[in-house]
């Protein structure tokens, strides 16, 4: 829901999308267990971060998201690299540095991305770094006059970053057509969010920054998806950068070396009950989108799709040693060979169109408190201010008229407000 406003449109979905939701978060799950298997068989050659509890979200923001937009997901969001269209088999061979993976086996985690088709930008290890450069797509996006968005995420502990702030105010100052998704999960690595914000809701921190902001329930995939669909749209219209709140759980440790042992049983036994998946399953049935059957046609499905991907991976074969030395430095086209997509007439951003007189008007600067207590207009530039009404002040057994906000001498001649 809005932080300012309760109130969420809930779109009524076409039954496809029901089963679209529910078979992408099953992929997400079903990808990450076998590449655990595959970690623990020592095959993955980097770290493994689970997204387990946390789908709904990946899945339900990337779906919002149209064909022509952007996103940057963090290393937990494998859910909406799925969604995007990237197949399984490349996330395993990633992991497994294997030459058949987006980076040739450079790489042992999700760093990559796919900026001529797919439209993403590899994660940042920097947590936060994302925010800014997904303000400069959009802003590129509208300069080149493409009607996109883009989209990110981040963490609780990463909105502490000062690239966060940096990053959410560039965006909001340029009022760029950006949807960040903030993933309270309720523990930066061992700290839990208590101990590190000072603020029931991250989504306040938006207002900050002049821009609008939601919470939602982070494990009801309908939800995400709803509250993330209106924020695209809000986006793309105009309305400026958008902070989404989705509280949930993260049920695993922050990657496979750690237990998670800080984590009270209490609280982990709590969210385990309201898993996003058994959740859904039990709504789908409920309304009778989803039977026996077609829960047994969706294992069968993607049984049959990850057998065959991890094959392909398993089976692919390791980088060959001399493309150590290749690929360090851009070289121009045999590097990459992107050229802006204009959907606008290109001389509307050049002499004489794009001109515009150098003339700015400055404008006041609200109010604020005088010496006298009273609420005192503060004004600079071209913006007036605007009357204020006489009061009358007791000056000893005499009263005298005077304007607020006016200078008084003292019997000694001072001037003093």
């Amino acid at each position: 829901m809005p932080a300012s406003d309760s109130r969420v449109n809930t779109p009524r979905l076409s039954r496809q999308q029901y089963l679209d939701l529910y078979y992408y978060m099953r992929l997400n799950r079903e990808v990450e267990e076998t590449m655990t298997r595959l970690f623990r068989q020592n095959k993955i050659v980097g770290g493994l971060y689970s997204s387990l509890g946390q789908e709904a979200i990946s899945v339900g923001t990337a779906y919002a998201l149209e064909k022509r937009d952007w996103l940057a997901p963090m290393i937990r969001n494998i859910g909406a690299l799925l969604v995007k269209g990237v197949p399984p088999r490349d996330i395993f061979t990633q992991h497994m540095a294997k030459y058949t993976s987006p980076t040739k086996g450079k790489d042992g985690t999700s760093h990559f991305g796919d900026l001529e088709n797919l439209h993403i930008i590899s994660p940042i290890s920097m947590l936060g770094d994302l925010i800014p450069v997904l303000t400069g797509v959009a802003m590129a996006g509208r300069y080149l006059g493409q009607k996109i968005v883009a989209m990110t995420w981040i963490g609780d502990g990463g909105s502490s970053t000062g690239v966060f702030h940096e990053g959410l105010n560039l965006a909001a100052s340029q009022k760029a057509a950006l949807v960040v998704v903030l993933e309270n999960n309720l523990w930066a690595y061992s700290t839990p969010v208590g101990r590190q914000v000072p603020l029931e809701n991250l989504a306040d921190r938006a207002k900050a920054y002049g821009i609008q902001s939601y919470i939602v329930d982070g494990n009801d995939v309908v939800a995400v998806y709803s509250t993330a669909k209106e924020a695209v749209e809000r986006a793309r219209s105009g309305g400026g950068p958008i902070l989404i709140e989705a509280k949930t759980f993260r049920r695993r440790g922050h990657a496979q070396h750690d237990p998670a042992e800080y984590v009270p049983p209490a609280q982990r036994a709590y969210w385990e009950k309201r898993d996003p998946i058994a959740l859904y399953e039990k709504f789908l049935t409920e309304e009778k989108i989803l039977d026996p059957k077609g829960k047994k046609e969706t294992d069968e499905q993607l049984t049959a799709l990850l057998e065959k991907e991890r094959e392909f991976a398993e089976n692919s074969p390791m980088p060959p040693p001399e493309l150590a030395g290749e690929g360090v430095y851009c070289t121009g086209p045999a590097c990459h060979d992107l050229q802006p997509k204009w959907e606008r007439p290109i001389d509307e951003l050049l002499p004489p169109k794009s001109c515009v007189e150098p003339v700015w008007t400055v404008e006041g600067f609200g109010h604020g408190k005088g010496a006298t207590g009273r609420d005192a207009p503060i004004h600079f530039g071209d913006t007036q201010a605007k009357p204020v009404a006489s009061v009358k002040v007791s000056s000893g057994t005499s009263a005298v008229s005077v304007k607020k906000g006016a200078k008084k001498k003292s019997a000694r001649g001072r001037v003093r407000q």
